[in-house]
């Protein structure tokens, strides 16, 4: 067995040491609420009466008997996104496939789910962020009804299995299990696609022409297929051992997916207090799990969006990740993964390449990430390196690849594309903030250059197109964060910011908002926490004030004399029409209760946690 690297065992040991007083409270409220046998048996016979009143015969005699386990499926279905509307049969399947053993399943509830590829620079965009928190509270309405033993959560896109993992983890005396989609099969590639909203950006070509190449390139049922937030989810899903193990980019519609959601459903009657391997899921996510999660996102180059959901995960559970443990595992966990944006491939080309099961080998083999952790495929992470197919039509798993099919997609870790992973904590006196480093070329890494302030991302690109850009500068958006305008991605700057960068100028963003999960090749140091609304740093930063952005060596500072700067106010802030419309008026509680983004930037569980 391959020893444990150095740094991952002592970044795991200081989360376990921060964590332990709030980590064992919450696991005596999942002891607590465990109790004896099916839970239904503690509902007054009108309780039980209501809960199975529509049910058909037999699966009412199941649940009369209280002998056997009753799971609830909790789906993010909808016909609008791509990626959840494989999810329409689910349902039928998983209640045949538990009938099989015995057991029952129940529609228990559906949660919201938005795609940011529809609201992205749209006013909607600014209730993005909260629909993860909405997600966590609709999955806790859903389960609310205690009848069920364990749980199916049906969804895939960016904050979608954030909120159902979250909520999932309030009822973490429940086992869980996460059933995947699969994405779409592959379309224009990703670099062409990249480069006509250039030329669109650069006014080369026109809507018509750039609408038929996003239709080609987002096209059909399942996930898109670049590696944002929504395929990075998946990667995490299989590194913490909830999803059934390479189950994640298999496509919708096949044969092998039909049977792994049948079997994900099989699997989750076995892992109730009923079933012959009871693991709830408060229990079976701990540090090293977390720690496990972090250290896929940088070895793949993962979404930039992560480093506020695993932060809210881990407190979901009692457990306190922060900036500098993704900083420290950056240090030493290298680059195995090349997709776009970090580079042309699309997730069906990391897939074929091996995918999960290679890039979990590969990390386990060089003592990258903790083998002993329990999944709901069972006790450790070995059983991950495997990957599923079918044999004359029975479901089976297989060694992963011994060698990369692609190597410009996929490396063993003996030979990465960088020795180090693809996130940085940026420190100075700005602030602290993320940047993704992976998606950006050396030359680009490191930037300085006068600011150009802006407080709407739609003022940047009014500039551009007044053509007052055309020079090196950084543009720094404020008022972007959750408390200010619920931090709304700001990835419709990238394509102008890239003509700049392509046109010789040297370029690069500094704000307390998003990027995205496909935050590309223009530096941007994001998250930049405290936010200006909160009296944070950026609200000093007046045009002409030189801004350095070293990606390479962690810095992140406006270069004004330190009494100067220790004297000048913040600037005013107008956001009164930024609060109305397209429902953000209803969202008033969230942002007001809002923490910062290294803090998961959660508008629910929001008082300190014992021992933080």
């Amino acid at each position: 067995m391959t020893a444990l690297h150095p740094t991952v065992a002592r970044v795991t040991e200081r989360i376990r040491t921060r964590s332990a007083e709030a980590r064992t409270a919450y696991l005596q409220r999942i002891d607590a609420a465990i109790g004896d046998g099916p839970v239904r048996k503690g509902l007054s016979c009108t309780n039980l009466a209501h809960a199975f009143a529509a049910f058909p015969a037999g699966d009412k005699q199941t649940l009369r008997e209280l002998r056997r386990p009753n799971l609830a499926i909790v789906s993010a279905y909808n016909d609008m996104l791509s990626a959840h509307q494989p999810l329409h049969d689910y349902p039928r399947q998983i209640k045949q496939a538990v009938r099989e053993v015995g057991a029952t399943a129940q529609f228990a509830g559906g949660v919201p789910a938005m795609c940011d590829g529809v609201t992205q620079g749209q006013p909607g965009m600014e209730l993005s962020l909260f629909s993860r928190d909405t997600i966590a509270l609709a999955t806790a309405v859903a389960l609310s009804h205690n009848t069920f033993d364990g749980a199916l959560y049906l969804g895939v896109c960016d904050k979608i299995v954030p909120g159902l993992l979250i909520g999932a983890l309030a009822f973490g005396h429940l086992p869980a299990v996460f059933v995947p989609a699969g994405p779409m099969t592959s379309g224009m590639p990703n670099a062409e696609k990249a480069r006509m909203r250039q030329l669109f950006a650069d006014g080369r070509i026109g809507r018509d022409a750039l609408l038929e190449a996003e239709s080609q390139s987002y096209h059909g049922p399942g996930t898109c297929t670049f590696y944002g937030t929504a395929n990075s989810n998946q990667v995490l899903m299989e590194v913490m051992g909830l999803h059934l193990p390479g189950s994640a980019f298999v496509h919708p519609g096949t044969p092998l997916r039909a049977a792994l959601t049948q079997a994900a459903a099989r699997r989750a009657a076995a892992l109730t207090a009923l079933g012959d391997a009871f693991v709830p899921v408060g229990r079976m996510l701990d540090e090293r799990s977390l720690v496990n999660a972090v250290i896929a996102l940088l070895a793949t180059g993962g979404s930039t969006n992560h480093t506020m959901h695993l932060v809210a995960i881990g407190r979901a559970a009692g457990m306190r990740v922060n900036w500098d443990d993704f900083n420290d595992l950056s240090d030493v966990v290298p680059l195995l993964a090349r997709i776009y944006p970090n580079g042309d491939a699309d997730v069906n080309q990391f897939h074929a390449a091996g995918g999960t099961a290679f890039l979990i080998r590969e990390l386990l083999d060089a003592g990258l990430l903790h083998a002993d952790v329990q999944t709901v495929a069972g006790h450790g992470l070995r059983a991950y390196t495997e990957q599923p197919w079918l044999d004359d039509g029975r479901l089976g798993w297989r060694p992963a690849v011994a060698d990369s099919g692609n190597d410009n997609v996929l490396r063993a870790a003996a030979r990465p594309f960088s020795a180090s992973g693809g996130l940085r904590l940026l420190t100075g006196n700005l602030g602290r903030a993320v940047i993704k480093v992976s998606a950006v070329e050396p030359e680009h890494r490191v930037v300085e250059a006068p600011a150009i302030v802006f407080d709407d991302q739609d003022d940047v690109l009014a500039a551009f197109a007044r053509g007052e850009l055309e020079r090196d500068f950084v543009a720094v958006i404020r008022l972007q964060g959750p408390r200010a305008n619920g931090m709304p991605e700001l990835h419709k700057l990238t394509p102008a910011l890239g003509v700049l960068q392509g046109r010789g100028f040297q370029v690069a963003i500094v704000t307390d908002g998003r990027m995205s999960g496909a935050s590309g090749k223009v530096p941007a140091a994001i998250h930049v926490t405290p936010e200006t609304l909160c009296g944070g740093p950026l609200g000093k930063v007046r045009d002409g004030d030189r801004i350095r952005l070293d990606g390479e060596r962690g810095i992140l500072e406006a270069c004004v004399d330190a009494a100067a700067w220790q004297q000048r106010e913040h600037a005013p802030a107008d956001l009164g029409h930024r609060h109305w419309g397209m429902g953000r008026e209803l969202f008033d509680g969230f942002r007001a209760r809002s923490g910062g983004a290294e803090d998961g930037a959660l508008s629910i569980l929001c008082d300190p946690l014992p021992g933080t």
